[in-house]
């Protein structure tokens, strides 16, 4: 792939062969930045586990202390009360057996956060194969699946991000906006990775954190010491 001359010179700040400590990846991410939008820093975490195995698996949630950055469009399946409780927490949309069709028959996917009431999940079962591989599918265990549907969206408005195992056993996620700072984008950073080896399952065996790189989203990469993240 042939990078243009903002990307070769921003790889040239950055030594490929180098782990490096997470406030200095993190600040030199920051800086390499080439585009003149407001990138989003991006953390890549290979893990060794196997996702083949259900008992491998690593998935779950973290609100990310100075949120991503991002306006975040939340959708939410809930009837009576509890939908007007996720509304006046800010929901922007309010999901019924219509909003499932639109989604099916159409392609309308003008959301970024799925919240449902445990009654609601036989109503959008079938968004499974939509949702599902687009991370989008609400769950239990990411908090999505909840009674509290406003606490619900209120974390997803100020920056809960859900983190799970690709096929390659790679989390990827956002931790903010170069425009925050190398500080702040590092609080983000520690507080994610925190949640990951928290996550670790029992039956993982030898090392947790194979690899991690800190990018943004045009720039190059940069390798993360993964001794220094456990």
């Amino acid at each position: 792939m042939k990078h243009g001359k903002k990307y070769v010179d921003s790889a040239k700040k950055v030594d490929s062969t180098k782990l490096y400590d997470v406030e200095e990846a993190v600040a030199l991410a920051v800086e390499t930045k080439t585009a003149k939008f407001d990138e989003t820093v991006e953390v890549h975490v290979r893990l060794g586990v196997d996702s083949r195995h259900a008992d491998q698996q690593v998935r779950g949630a973290v609100i990310l202390p100075n949120g991503t950055g991002k306006t975040v469009r939340v959708l939410v399946f809930a009837k009576g009360d509890k939908a007007d409780a996720a509304k006046d927490a800010g929901a922007d949309y309010i999901g019924d057996a219509d909003t499932v069709a639109k989604i099916m028959n159409e392609g309308w996917m003008d959301f970024d956060v799925v919240v449902a009431t445990p009654d609601m999940m036989g109503t959008i079962g079938r968004l499974g194969k939509v949702l599902g591989p687009r991370g989008l599918m609400p769950s239990p265990k990411a908090g999505t699946v909840t009674q509290d549907v406003a606490k619900a969206v209120e974390e997803a408005k100020a920056g809960k991000i859900e983190y799970r195992l690709d096929k390659t056993n790679i989390i990827h996620c956002p931790i903010g906006k170069v425009s925050f700072g190398a500080e702040k984008v590092g609080e983000n950073f520690k507080a994610l990775l925190e949640a990951i080896v928290k996550a670790k399952p029992e039956s993982a065996k030898g090392q947790y954190i194979k690899s991690c790189v800190v990018a943004t989203t045009m720039g190059p990469g940069v390798k993360v010491n993964p001794a220094k993240l456990m």
